[in-house]
Parts: structure tokens; sequence; C-alpha cells
């Protein structure tokens, strides 16, 4: 969808207090709206969708606190990087087609 925005206008907000056992998530992120809103269908009681922007393409949805993660990852050590390097290359499909 073409909207006339950058990308860097095209923000994901997601913001919460103590106080409110909501979430409330806004975003221009296509990947994040589409498993949004297949979510809220399937539990509305957990999460609705609150707004939408044809013009910008921006959705907001509110979502349960204990419903919504961020995932926090180590960077790889060099030698995992190293044995996943490795393990591809023994097991690409180049190698298996052979």
């Amino acid at each position: 969808m073409r909207t006339g925005l950058t990308k860097q206008e095209k923000t994901t907000d997601i913001w919460f207090d103590e106080k409110d056992p909501l979430i409330h998530i806004r975003t221009h992120n296509t990947a994040l709206k589409k498993r949004l809103l297949a979510y809220s269908r399937r539990y509305p009681a957990n999460c609705q969708q609150t707004d939408t922007d044809p013009e910008t393409g921006c959705m907001e949805f509110d979502i349960e606190k204990g419903r919504f993660s961020f995932r926090l990852t180590a960077p790889y050590s060099e030698e995992r990087r190293e044995a996943t390097r490795r393990y591809a290359r023994e097991n690409s499909t180049t190698n298996l087609l052979k």
C-alpha cells in the first residue's frame, strides 16, 4: 500500500502504564498488523482493534498485558556462528541434490 509516508514515518508505538490492564499498540508494520488482527478475531475478549487509518495504513489495538511479550535474544558467540555456518554448508539443499 502506498501511503505517502517515508519508512521513518511508519512507526510502531507500544505504550502501557502500571495501572491500566491494557497495552496500546499503534503500528504501520504489515506483519504485526496481520498478527494482531488475526489474534483479535480469534480472541476478542483479550485483544480488540480500536482504530484504523486507511490513508496511512496505520492500525491500533488494545491487548491484555499478559498476552503481549517482548523477546530479548543474546548475541551469538563466534563459536556458535561458525557452528551454524558449518551445519548450513553440510546440510544445504544443493548438497542434498548431489
